[in-house]
Order: C-alpha cells, then structure tokens, then sequence
C-alpha cells in the first residue's frame, strides 16, 4: 500500500484490479475521496491506497525509462543525459547512490519506480517517463 500523498501524475505503479495485478500511471489524485484515477492501459479507474503498491525498481524498469546501462567493477551504472544512479552489485537495487550534478543522494533499501520519478523530477525538474 503506498500513501496517497507520495502520489504524483505520471507516477508508475502497481494496482490490484479485482485480484489481477496490472501496471498503471496516475493521472491524478483525490485528497477528499481518497482515491487514485490510475489509467491501466485500458481505462481509467478509481482505486483506494491499499490497492496500490510500488512496482519495484529494476534493470527492466530502468530501460523503459530510458537509461543506458554501464557495467564497472562489481557494480552497474544507469545514465540518463547527465543523471546517475550506480548499484554495487549487479541486480541487487538495495544500496544505490544517484547523483545530478551536485546532488548526491544514497539508499540502503530498495525504492519503486514511482520513487526514482519523484526524485528525477526533484533534482532536475524534468519528469521521467516511459520512453
């Protein structure tokens, strides 16, 4: 279950849509119903925080986003434009630093892709999307 507050249009999530599991993106939220209207490819429903949970971040997830992978030492690098973001062993995304220009951040647990959005936009102010 993710918090409705950590929510943003165009985040990617993961929904439970009457036991079947689907990726979806939020179009938008709704404080006073307490809802998401995530659109699951198909259509556009409502659904209820505890319907919603992270789709977790990966190498797979990080390709339809766009980075290039890069493979140094014992660990993997992922570059989009002048973002970074380096895991030290190779699909294990539990410790991750990521960096655009001078703002560094580090992880010790693993983050959803919704997460690695609302960072990206954060430090570059350009949303990161499905490519």
């Amino acid at each position: 279950m993710l918090k409705l507050g950590e929510l943003k249009s165009g985040d990617i999530v993961s929904i439970n849509d009457e036991g079947v599991t689907r990726e979806g993106v939020v179009v938008r939220t709704s404080p006073q119903e307490h809802k998401a209207l995530i659109n699951n490819g198909v259509q556009e429903y409502w659904f209820e925080p505890q319907q919603i949970t992270a789709l977790p971040l990966d190498d797979k997830q990080l390709s339809r986003l766009g980075f290039v992978k890069e493979e140094y030492n014992n660990g993997v690098k992922y570059k989009k434009d002048s973002f970074r973001l380096a895991i030290h062993h190779p699909n294990d995304f539990s410790s991750m630093e990521m960096w655009w220009r001078e703002d560094k951040r580090i992880f010790n647990h693993n983050i959803g892709v919704h997460d690695l959005q609302n960072l990206f936009l954060d430090m570059t102010k350009v949303p990161l999307e499905l490519t």
